[in-house]
């Protein structure tokens, strides 16, 4: 036995890109950008159901199943964001998506309901 330790294994000169990873990059960002237009149409549903008239609950309804249906997704995209930027497919600044719209969502419900 000797002490030296393995001669790493040769480059090879030909070698490809990695093909596979930027596929599953590119994937993972097509899911995501369309949770995210999904998620911000329906915050921007939210915003828009306005009351004409005092006395209309309808309007608040509207407003509230249209952000109370946000939140799962935004959930489920935060979710693939965290697997996809841990995985190291994409950047951190992706978290913003979701934050952004989970926040808007939940103000839509909270603060500013109509």
């Amino acid at each position: 036995m000797s002490d030296a330790a393995p001669s790493p294994a040769p480059a090879r000169e030909g070698r490809r890109p990695n093909t596979v990873g930027r596929a599953g990059t590119v994937v993972g960002a097509v899911l995501l950008l369309l949770a995210h237009t999904v998620t911000g149409y329906l915050v921007f549903l939210a915003y828009m159901a306005g009351t004409a008239n005092p006395w209309e609950p309808d309007a608040a309804a509207h407003s509230g199943i249209a952000a109370g249906l946000a939140l799962p997704i935004i959930g489920v995209s935060a979710l693939l964001t965290r697997g996809l930027v841990k995985a190291g497919r994409l950047r951190r600044w992706w978290y913003a998506f979701p934050v952004l719209l989970g926040l808007a969502a939940l103000l839509r419900l909270t603060v500013l309901a109509p």
